[in-house]
């Protein structure tokens, strides 16, 4: 164990999980093989809402090399009901969601029964064999039509409403009323907005494997939450927590669409269970798209009151969120994460925020990069272009008129969070120092004067996040049925090597790097000599996994405080083995040395003296280990500044950008080329909702967009080269004082894109285009748009002019 010399914190180290990684020296959930493996395989529901009159699974239980056929009816007395852990009302209205439909179907691609067999290419035959009667019932499909309860996807719900929740800063105490600032303004805006479906497309599909032998389940399962999921699949099933074991291998990208409680990890345990053999289901590209969980869907109402000077003082937010058929883990609250980022980053008096979460007959949704605050973050910035469009003011002075001053925080919003720190004015001026805003808006007037074919948008997204899933008691407040803590245990090992074990379950983020730099500084050990355990419930015992951007603000501070714990009993031994007062030692760069003598010993003299045990202070027990639980006391508030520029072909609708500038405050950066990771893979998602993705239905509810011939995922080839930089200013409230980084590019890119691209061609007549924009609507809205360069930009419901008439 030598000291280590130069800070590890700060420095760009390359990833220690690559090696692996890209060379093949790892396993994937579907790489394991286990002795008398049998193959599960899933048939799925091609209609979208139908009863089921009979299942037929004669023929393909008697083809070779199947061992068992089941169906929903099979599992009836013990698949119970898939959990969902957020009951955001107590009136909250959750139907049963069985993982294997047993009467009833409610979306196209749901389970109705499974083949096991000894090979998956067996198992995939078999499926075909199987035969399904099915009554159709009509389908609720249109998100502002099922909340009028016409037809119903669960009748005996007599709804199709599933909760509505509300905020209100009057009633809060956190602003005035919105009414009064609405019947009092001077200005009022009112748009639509729609987040149009997405469908998390992570490298490597969902896989599962279940072993049941030696008086255990274990389960390796391609998931972002192994210790969630042990948890569910206990209180789901008869099972009895300490008798199940669940590994996440390495895991090839999750976006959100690996936070949940599939209904084929329940049928795997199920099928293994029955049969006594271990049992592997991995899900084809197509199954993925058509039955994991899908993210956004919601249509938003936004109402912004302001004064003719360009200040703005009421917002009002009236939310539809599509939930699917069912409610997955944590799908009614993913809406309501977004509730308290509406404001972002401005001075409003008064807020209202209202969401009716709905069912209908498609796949539920649940997490997605950024869950409720990438919306949150479209709807405001969206909504100050238009009020800058409206006043005939630059977008960007508009902002800086409204956002809170660096000099200002700590600062409690009309919605009741309280921003710990931030500088909005300096991520700013270096963005548009980097973009060449002012000499952009020049070029863009010239095009416009030239009348040129391809006209160029400038967009604006100056974002914040709440992140770090976070204060225990507050996710406590708002009926989520977890915490937000979370764990780290050190290990010292008599060689001078160092164990980490954390409660956080990486899926692509590089905790083996980062948490080896925290360590290494802390300790004074070289970063080679640390390693990093996770995502396995026998070792890791407890955790609360990761999603949320909380892996580093909370899982990193809770390794500080177990690093922190292992110096304290460190520092008690040293100063018995070198016959001094605690008091006198001093510890720097992994060594313990006498105030004012020459007298030291490494750590790793310490560590070994620990553990021979044969000289140590009365009362200490042998080792030097130590575990640490952090429940934070606020969430962290990352924020930037986006500049997008594009260029629009008006006669072909084709959008390029030209320029994208991101320069986003995540506080103090520990590892500056995984931030850069970070915020470029957020960058491509955010400019994929703008441009490309959308999951569509067809009439009869079958999903049309199930591959990637259909859905549009973007390429490197489709996205710009970005600028990335960054400001800083620490959090206060974890001792690194790191923010989250993992969904900020995607909840700022978003808005910036649009915005660029209607600012682009709004002076043309086009009002509002829907995501995704591709070149067939933004062509459709330039054929539809007036030549008239006075009418005001609006969404699908106009504008509101001074005196409250409709435009």
């Amino acid at each position: 164990m030598t000291a280590t010399a130069e800070p590890e914190v700060g420095k760009p180290r390359l990833r220690k999980e690559d090696a692996r990684l890209i060379t093949g020296q790892t396993r994937w959930t579907d790489n394991i093989q286990l002795t008398g493996m049998l193959h599960m395989a899933v048939l799925r529901s091609p209609v979208a809402h139908a009863r089921i009159r009979n299942i037929d699974c004669s023929r393909a239980t008697a083809m070779p090399g199947v061992a068992l056929v089941l169906t929903g009816e099979d599992f009836a007395a013990e698949q119970g009901s898939l959990p969902c852990a957020w009951p955001i009302t107590a009136d909250m209205k959750s139907p049963p969601a069985p993982a294997m439909a047993v009467d009833q179907v409610n979306f196209a691609g749901e389970a109705v029964a499974l083949v096991i067999a000894d090979n998956a290419y067996r198992a995939a035959d078999a499926l075909a064999a199987i035969d399904v009667d099915y009554d159709e019932l009509p389908v609720v499909l249109d998100l502002a039509e099922a909340v009028d309860d016409h037809d119903l996807v669960h009748p005996d719900l007599g709804t199709n409403k599933c909760a509505t929740w509300v905020y209100d800063s009057a009633e809060a105490g956190s602003g005035t009323n919105v009414e009064d600032e609405i019947a009092n303004a001077e200005v009022v805006l009112e748009r639509t907005f729609r987040q149009q479906r997405l469908i998390p497309s992570f490298m490597e599909p969902r896989s599962v494997v279940v072993d049941p032998s030696a008086d255990m389940f274990t389960i390796w399962s391609a998931t972002q939450i192994p210790h969630i999921l042990r948890w569910m699949l206990s209180a789901t099933t008869d099972i009895a927590e300490h008798k199940i074991r669940v590994i996440a291998p390495d895991v090839g990208g999750g976006f959100g669409g690996k936070l949940q409680v599939t209904p084929e990890e329940l049928l795997c345990l199920l099928a293994a269970r029955r049969m006594g053999r271990p049992v592997k289901w991995t899900e084809t590209r197509t199954e993925s798209m058509m039955s994991a969980h899908h993210g956004r869907d919601q249509i938003q109402k936004i109402t912004l009151a302001a004064r003719r000077d360009g200040t703005v003082t009421g917002l009002k937010v009236e939310l539809l969120a599509d939930m699917g058929a069912y409610l997955r883990l944590v799908s009614p609250g993913i809406p309501i994460l977004g509730a308290f980022m509406y404001n972002a980053i401005y001075k409003f008096a008064a807020y209202r925020f209202v969401c009716t979460n709905v069912f209908t007959n498609k796949v539920p949704t649940d997490a997605y990069r950024g869950a409720g605050r990438p919306e949150a973050t479209f709807a405001i910035e969206r909504m100050m272009d238009e009020l800058a469009v409206e006043l005939g003011m630059d977008p960007m002075k508009i902002r800086e008129m409204n956002w809170i001053k660096h000099e200002e925080f700590p600062f409690t919003t009309v919605a009741g969070m309280t921003y710990d720190s931030g500088n909005y004015e300096a991520a700013t001026a270096r963005a548009m120092e980097l973009f060449g805003y002012e000499e952009l808006r020049e070029e863009q007037e010239r095009r416009r004067a030239d009348g040129s074919a391809v006209q160029l948008g400038i967009g604006i997204s100056t974002y914040t996040e709440m992140c770090g899933l976070a204060p225990s008691r507050v996710l406590g407040a708002l009926r989520y049925a977890a915490g937000g803590w979370e764990t780290a245990s050190i290990r010292m090992l008599p060689t001078g090597k160092v164990e980490v074990i954390t409660g956080t379950s990486p899926h692509g983020q590089g905790h083996e790097t980062v948490w080896s730099q925290i360590v290494a500084d802390r300790l004074g050990v070289p970063f080679e000599d640390v390693e990093v355990l996770h995502g396995d419930t026998a070792s890791s015992h407890k955790g609360m996994d990761s999603y949320g951007s909380r892996s580093l603000s909370v899982g990193g501070t809770a390794l500080v405080h177990a690093a922190d714990k292992v110096l304290a009993k460190a520092r008690k031994l040293a100063a018995h083995m070198m016959e001094c007062d605690e008091a006198d030692v001093e510890f720097a760069s992994g060594s313990f040395s006498v105030r004012g003598t020459s007298t030291a010993r490494t750590l790793g003299d310490v560590v070994l003296a620990a553990h021979v045990a044969h000289d140590l202070p009365e009362g200490m027990e042998p080792g030097m280990d130590a575990d640490a639980t952090f429940d934070p006391d606020n969430f962290s508030f990352p924020h930037g500044t986006h500049l997008c520029a594009t260029e629009v072909d008006t006669e072909t609708g084709m959008v390029k950008i030209r320029s994208y500038v991101a320069v986003d405050d995540v506080g103090t950066v520990v590892n500056p080329l995984i931030v850069d990771g970070q915020v470029h893979g957020g960058l491509a998602q955010g400019i994929a909702q703008a441009l490309f993705e959308e999951a569509i239905h067809d009439e009869t509810g079958t999903l049309t967009t199930a591959t990637f011939a259909d859905y549009l995922v973007p390429s490197a080839a489709d996205l710009p080269s970005f600028i990335t930089t960054r400001t800083s200013t620490p959090a206060t409230t974890n001792p690194l004082g790191v923010k989250g980084v993992g969904e900020a590019g995607t909840i700022a890119s978003t808005p910036a894109v649009v915005n660029s691209v209607l600012d682009a061609v709004r002076h043309l007549g086009v009002r509002d285009i829907e995501m995704p924009l591709s070149p067939e609507r933004v062509w459709t809205a330039l054929q539809g748009g007036s030549a008239d360069a006075s009418t005001p930009a609006a969404g699908g419901l106009g504008s509101i002019d001074s005196q409250g008439g409709q435009q």
